[in-house]
């Protein structure tokens, strides 16, 4: 499969299990679909719960000789996936394109965020150091080492499905450990099988991954209530994390777990008002507002609101939408009908409650126009609720504390975003933001490879990125040596 061209016609019919690609069978199928024509572009086999078991059970017979690799040739496979990926870029941009909707801007920063999460994990092999301590018995020498879990399961979403997939696959993968990947079923190829492309051609040996695309309704709690993987990385839905945290929980594997957010763009009384209108636009209208860490709620300075309103539904109602293989698109489509009709209810229902539309609101079967509503509230519907589109509710405040209680008036701490010229009064906000990531001067919109990615309270648990995801993709084993005879009490 490796010699295949990397389109959307071609070479997708396969699940990829234990290394190789198994025919469909009589599996059910996957209907891969472009979100912006509705067109059928691959057929994609679904997973059953065998197949989810056959996974496990190869991921687990060939972790032990991988993890046993010198660390220089589990960092020549990640960098060899790298160098594919660089190769590839115009035709993985494409897929990006026609199966998650994405335009040009999103494309390009997806495709770059990827290849960052894998330069970083390829010195994971080289970063497996153990500990030397002392100890209180004597002639006993102790040693702490960094070893692999084992097996992880990664259940990854439709938004990033490239980006989100590989922060999992890759450190794992480049820490010893073998993966079972279980792609979102809106994008089986940009999240799973472009990923079996990608490690296979870097030579990665049969078993450390599998790609099983499956509904979740139909394969997601095998995943994660298997007894075989030592890691179940999630990333998606709070109400579904926690059911995937529960069934991980069961067999003692540890839950990754990012989640959903309700992130605020704060634009205090000493903004720039120029700046803080950049950072909101991009925050809210990347990739249609897609994106776990957008700007959820717009929450401005009585003083600045109304220049603020103006200002960004001017800016929202200039954003070319569209075809997202058009280079000059914005705003593509939603992923699919049923997120664009909660996102339309939700722009309905809180018109009903007194919001005001200052543009936008409609929509061209997808493509929901950039909105921005007004004289908004915490407790409206656009504003309490996660509504994963291209919708800026704008809430004014009155003082810094009443900002932060907005802020915090929610289940979510994701990420965030303070906007002062004074960084101290910015600083004083922005820590009392009960949130995992918030940006100054900037907005929420922010992932760097080594930097720690990750929420509080129901925004998920544990982090991704940098030594914190090395740490959740291996453990700690102590081995002591006892060098002199030991006097024991009886």
């Amino acid at each position: 499969m490796t010699d295949l061209p990397l389109t959307p016609e071609r070479g997708w019919e396969s699940l990829y299990l234990a290394g190789s690609w198994t025919d469909a069978g009589d599996r059910d199928a996957i209907s891969d679909e472009n979100p912006y024509t509705r067109e059928e572009i691959a057929t994609v086999p679904a997973a059953t719960a065998d197949d989810v078991d056959a996974a496990y059970e190869a991921a687990a017979e060939a972790q032990e000789s991988w993890a046993h690799q010198p660390p220089q040739a589990r960092a020549g496979a990640i960098n060899a996936a790298i160098e594919f990926v660089g190769d590839h870029r115009e035709e993985i941009a494409e897929l990006l394109s026609v199966e998650s909707g994405s335009a040009p801007v999103k494309c390009e920063a997806e495709i770059q965020t990827a290849r960052g999460m894998m330069q970083e994990a390829a010195s994971y092999p080289f970063r497996m150091s153990g500990q030397h301590m002392d100890s209180i018995t004597p002639g006993k020498e102790n040693t702490a080492e960094r070893v692999p879990v084992g097996v992880v399961g990664v259940i990854s979403p439709w938004n990033f499905p490239l980006h989100l997939s590989m922060r999992a696959v890759a450190p794992a993968i480049a820490a010893g450990n073998s993966v079972v990947l279980k792609p979102a079923s809106n994008t089986p190829i940009t999240g799973g099988l472009l990923l079996a492309r990608i490690f296979e051609a870097a030579g990665v040996p049969e078993g450390v991954l599998s790609v099983i695309p499956g509904r979740g309704s139909e394969i997601g709690d095998a995943v994660a209530d298997h007894d075989v993987p030592r890691v179940i990385a999630f990333t998606g839905s709070t109400e579904i994390g926690q059911r995937v945290a529960e069934k991980a929980a069961g067999n003692c594997a540890l839950p990754a777990l990012e989640l959903g957010g309700n992130n605020v763009h704060v634009v205090t009384d000493e903004a720039d008002l120029e700046r803080a209108v950049d950072g909101g636009v991009f925050g809210s209208f990347l990739h249609q507002g897609q994106i776990c860490i957008s700007t959820n709620r717009h929450l401005v300075h009585e003083s600045l609101y109304d220049d603020y309103v103006d200002a960004l539904a001017d800016r929202a109602a200039s954003l070319p939408t569209g075809d997202p293989t058009d280079e000059d698109t914005i705003i593509g489509p939603i992923i699919d009908e049923s997120q664009r009709d909660q996102i339309v209810d939700y722009i309905e229902e809180s018109v009903d409650e007194g919001a005001t539309l200052e543009t936008g609101g409609d929509h061209d079967g997808l493509v929901v126009e950039p909105t921005v509503l007004s004289d908004v509230d915490n407790d409206m519907a656009a504003a309490c609720n996660e509504h994963f589109g291209p919708v800026a509710p704008v809430i004014p405040y009155s003082s810094d504390e009443e900002a932060i209680e907005l802020a915090n008036d929610t289940i979510h701490g994701l990420s965030g975003s303070v906007h002062s010229e004074d960084l101290e009064q910015a600083r004083k906000i922005a820590d009392g933001i009960d949130t995992g990531m918030i940006h100054i001067n900037d907005q929420p919109i922010n992932d760097e490879p080594h930097v720690p990615f990750g929420g509080m309270k129901q925004s998920g648990m544990g982090r991704y990125n940098g030594e914190q995801i090395l740490e959740e993709v291996t453990t700690t084993k102590w081995i002591s040596v006892q060098h002199e005879p030991r006097e024991y009490p009886f």
